[in-house]
């Protein structure tokens, strides 16, 4: 389905594949051997969670269209699943939040389509039906269209009083858009008495797939985080020989940390629709029980899912003198 829509010319996406992945950390290491992301993982399926949403993201955006959002730091990871797009990646020296990998990525499109429309996609997610992901997606590139200075967020229906996700809290109904509403509220990480307030009054999950033009994006980020783009305007992406785009060192030594759910969406609530995802479950696989849980639930459960539960209920004597052996 995807690209086939008369505006589809004007359809860009970013992948965010820059993360550290540390609390994944030790099942990443136990699937495979070493220190990589999760992003670099092939925890399901067969394919590393970046091949995953690249398949994800090319059924509504054209492949040459895609951008790839990365952290120098894993080279050695990311080129073995993007060696064939070296002009669709951007690189940073290093991690600095979300905001300024989606800002840098931004400025690369806004440069050769100043009138494109943009999806954001993490890399590190899963969803138990892919095509109910990508029929949402759908309607937020029509919402964007129709809604142009709005950014759209893709909740998901959540399936308990979760505290480590982002909640959106939905407001009035779109016109003549089901399942889309204005943001009334949007709470971080809440505590267990709200998280279970937000379940019971019918709240989403953030998911963090974004939909809204390129401008819409800069105009938030430029009003919630005043100086951003200045500094990247002193600093401007550079493309090396194979035309890999680089972000400049320099820069990100003056950048701080900065989150793009806190910082920018939840100070410009005003833009924000929500559109609510179809029956699906859904995960951000944030920490290694809850990735084990939904993973192991799937139909086509993966190898290693059977040999990490046994491992977890090793008594902690047994796993300290196998380390000391080690």
């Amino acid at each position: 389905m995807a690209h086939s829509q008369p505006n589809s010319s004007k359809r860009w996406g970013v992948i965010l594949a820059g993360g550290d992945g540390v609390r994944l950390r030790p099942l990443t290491r136990f699937i495979c051997g070493d220190e990589r992301p999760k992003q670099f993982c092939p925890l399901y399926g067969g394919a590393t969670l970046l091949e995953q949403a690249r398949r994800r993201a090319v059924r509504s955006v054209p492949p040459d269209q895609l951008l790839f959002s990365l952290n120098r730091v894993h080279e050695e990871f990311y080129l073995r699943s993007l060696s064939d797009c070296p002009s669709q990646r951007v690189v940073q020296p290093c991690n600095r939040g979300t905001a300024a990998a989606i800002l840098s990525s931004l400025l690369v499109i806004a440069q050769q389509d100043p009138a494109a429309t943009v999806a954001i996609f993490p890399s590190d997610h899963y969803y138990s039906d892919e095509y109910v992901l990508t029929h949402a997606v759908e309607q937020a590139f029509d919402l964007a269209h129709s809604e142009p200075d709005s950014l759209v967020l893709v909740g998901a229906r959540p399936h308990g009083p979760e505290q480590e996700y982002g909640w959106i809290e939905a407001g009035a109904p779109v016109q003549g858009e089901p399942d889309s509403f204005r943001v009334a509220g949007f709470i971080e990480k809440p505590s267990e008495e709200m998280a279970r307030f937000l379940f019971e009054q019918g709240a989403l999950w953030n998911t963090f797939v974004l939909v809204g033009t390129v401008l819409a994006f800069v105009e938030a980020i430029c009003s919630a985080i005043p100086g951003l783009l200045k500094m990247f305007h002193q600093s401007p992406i550079r493309r090396d020989a194979i035309g890999e785009m680089y972000v400049s060192e320099a820069l990100y030594a003056r950048v701080s940390p900065c989150d793009f759910s806190k910082r920018v969406l939840s100070l410009e609530m005003s833009r924000l629709i929500v559109h609510r995802l179809g029956h699906v479950v859904w995960s951000d696989l944030g920490d290694c029980d809850r990735a084990a849980a939904v993973l192991s639930g799937n139909d086509s459960q993966p190898d290693w899912a059977k040999n990490w539960r046994t491992e977890r209920l090793r008594p902690a004597s047994v796993l300290q003198s196998a380390s000391a052996v080690a």
